[in-house]
């Protein structure tokens, strides 16, 4: 199965629907008991709800109690669908303003805004945008984002690079945490685990053969209380990077 993306449908069609051409978009009447925001918005609750693999004209169409032939008139297919729905996210997401705030501030909030959206809205960071659909959700989004770096000390192509770099990093944190949450779903929590777990390693792992990886470990897991602590590797994380940003920002 291939991975879902953004950008796989006819891009003049899908362009002219995230905008809202009058005439790409259907027009009211009485034969249509919605309008495309509507069918967007039950996408979009579909995929909070049950995950983007629940995501179909069919099921979308069973949500709003439609025949789902009588979607094909809003969208082609599931990947101009998927178009739509990212974008919708996209335009609801916090604008935080950081005017007069330094640098660091700034990219800091950028990467909450963004950890925000994708822990509401886990489906999003599944969805490969290295093609983005360019939707006035998307485009307010890099607008916004660029911002950010408006007095940086860099060129154009370097300021889209530390943007680009901060996001790819969020997003992978975001993934990290929403896959912890469906472990502890449905195996428990890492406390469980380890309590039952526990006893048989310390059976196995010996501190004179491993003796960095049980020392380091024990430390880990104590401050921690897991063995993995998204929260903790987030924070850890974007201050190193905004650490490395700094020589080129400060510049």
């Amino acid at each position: 199965m291939s991975p879902d993306r953004t950008n796989d449908g006819d891009p003049a069609r899908t362009l002219a629907l995230l905008w809202r051409d009058p005439a790409a978009v259907p027009a009211p009447g009485p034969r249509r008991r919605h309008d495309l925001d509507a069918v967007v918005a039950a996408a979009v609750d579909l995929a909070d709800a049950e995950g983007l693999a629940a995501v179909s004209v069919r099921r979308v169409a069973a949500r709003l109690g439609v025949a789902p032939m009588s979607l094909y008139t809003y969208v082609a297919d599931r990947a101009e669908l998927l178009d739509l729905m990212v974008d919708a996210a996209y335009r609801a997401m916090t604008r935080t303003d950081t005017a007069g705030r330094p640098w660091r501030a700034r990219l800091a909030a950028v990467a909450a805004e963004n950890h925000d959206l994708l822990t509401r809205h886990p489906w999003v960071a599944e969805v490969s945008t290295l093609r983005p659909s360019l939707g006035p959700g998307q485009t307010a989004k890099y607008e916004h984002e660029l911002a950010a770096l408006d007095d940086a000390p860099v060129d154009d192509v370097t300021r889209d690079a530390c943007l680009t770099h901060l996001l790819l990093f969020v997003r992978a944190c975001a993934r990290d945490a929403a896959e912890a949450r469906a472990r502890t779903a449905v195996a428990g929590t890492d406390e469980q685990w380890w309590a039952a777990a526990g006893p048989v390693l310390a059976r196995y792992l010996d501190p004179d053969r491993f003796p960095r990886a049980v020392r380091v470990g024990t430390a880990a897991g104590a401050a921690t209380g897991s063995a993995h602590d998204p929260d903790r590797a987030y924070a850890f994380g974007l201050d190193r990077l905004l650490d490395g940003l700094a020589p080129l920002l400060d510049a």
